[in-house]
């Protein structure tokens, strides 16, 4: 038995989004922008994919920018702000950021005059709001805080963080941008753009069973941003290049599926991943990373006296797989800085794995998969213990 337990890595994509790309690729080829009858088509297919993500997120589809995915999403939103701006300011994140959003702030701050404030967080990967609260001056422009953490799963409090950001914007005259990384959240944790007064959001299709090289930046109305690419001026200008429109309709279709499945899957993940914890932590000296109140698909466990890669060779050898960490870094020779800010030592975060679960798996697989982790743990402390 083969059992994949990387889904905050990426996801397969679904049959039903391949089945809806599939004509987008020799049928309906066209360049959108060509004036000529399949032109059309292709054209057509992106107003209304562009229509139906609008509608999902509750916004208007001017507001809708496709990117080739999350990473990019978060440099338009963040380099492209800060670049339309006619000073540098300061900017205030969070120390368990995505390096998609660590490291073009980096750049700004090293490169461009800009100040930036990473705050930190508990041993649950949550801010303190009175932390942001203290943390905003005159010259702060931009927040930048994910909604759900790709390695924990923890879950910040955006209704206060929402609070904290509008106080703070009364009687501004240049109000503060609030931006959000929600590549980790959507189809797994609900949230309302309009209610928690969110400027900018990233999407990233391949989280969400859609292909990878695709994803969506919501930019509200009236913020302007520097284009990262200069070209044809497609996308309202903020991204140019020939749209990729399989995927965008692969996007829309995940998107769709997501949506409308939202609370069935959401019961089958709290399943799956109770079941997966309650069975890991019968293994002795073994800890759980992830707040208790955290997103259900992903699970940041930890073996005493283990290293983690060395586990996840063992793993893939019974048809197992899953990551050190987190996949974007995991190749990194260096410990998690997300563990490291909840508290763990670099020894605890070399013997962490994660464990990124989808409503597509079964009872059967989560048994077969923690008896799999169970005996390789085992096996290893046997040898190298």
């Amino acid at each position: 038995m083969e059992v994949y337990l990387d889904h905050s890595a990426t996801t397969p994509v679904d049959p039903e989004v391949l089945a809806a790309m599939e004509p987008y690729w020799h049928q309906h080829f066209g360049n959108p922008s060509s004036p000529h009858l399949l032109g059309a088509e292709a054209s057509s297919a992106l107003t209304q994919c562009r229509r139906y993500l609008a509608q999902a997120l509750r916004v208007y589809p001017n507001e809708i920018c496709f990117t080739s995915g999350g990473t990019e999403s978060n440099n338009l939103a963040i380099l492209g702000y800060a670049r339309a701006q006619y000073k540098p300011g300061h900017i205030i994140t969070t120390a368990i950021e995505h390096p998609s959003v660590l490291n073009p702030i980096s750049y700004l701050t090293a490169s461009c005059g800009w100040r930036a404030t990473l705050l930190p967080v508990d041993s649950s990967g949550k801010i303190d709001p009175g932390d942001l609260s203290r943390a905003i001056s005159p010259d702060t422009v931009l927040i930048s805080i994910m909604l759900v953490n790709n390695e924990i799963g923890s879950i910040q409090d955006m209704a206060e963080i929402s609070r904290v950001i509008a106080a703070a914007n009364q009687g501004r005259r240049q109000k503060i941008v609030f931006h959000v990384d929600a590549c980790q959240a959507f189809g797994s944790v609900p949230f309302d753009i309009s209610q928690l007064k969110i400027d900018m959001l990233s999407i990233s299709g391949h989280k969400i069973h859609g292909p990878k090289g695709i994803g969506l930046l919501f930019v509200k109305t009236g913020i302007q941003l520097q284009p990262l690419l200069f070209g044809g001026g497609q996308e309202g200008g903020l991204r140019s290049g020939t749209e990729n429109v399989p995927a965008v309709v692969g996007l829309a279709k995940a998107a769709q599926l997501a949506v409308s499945g939202f609370e069935e899957h959401a019961a089958a993940l709290a399943a799956l991943k109770t079941r997966l914890v309650e069975r890991l932590l019968m293994i002795p000296e073994t800890f759980v990373n992830s707040p208790p109140d955290g997103a259900s698909h992903i699970v940041s466990i930890r073996f005493e006296g283990i290293k983690a890669e060395v586990l996840v060779h063992f793993l893939e050898q019974k048809g197992i797989y899953l990551s050190v960490g987190a996949a974007c870094s995991s190749r990194k020779q260096k410990a998690s800085h997300v563990l490291q800010a909840v508290g763990l030592s670099p020894e605890q975060a070399g013997a962490t794995i994660r464990i990124g679960l989808s409503p597509k798996l079964t009872m059967e697989q989560i048994d077969y998969a923690c008896q799999a982790i169970a005996a390789s743990v085992a096996e290893i402390r046997q040898i190298y213990g």
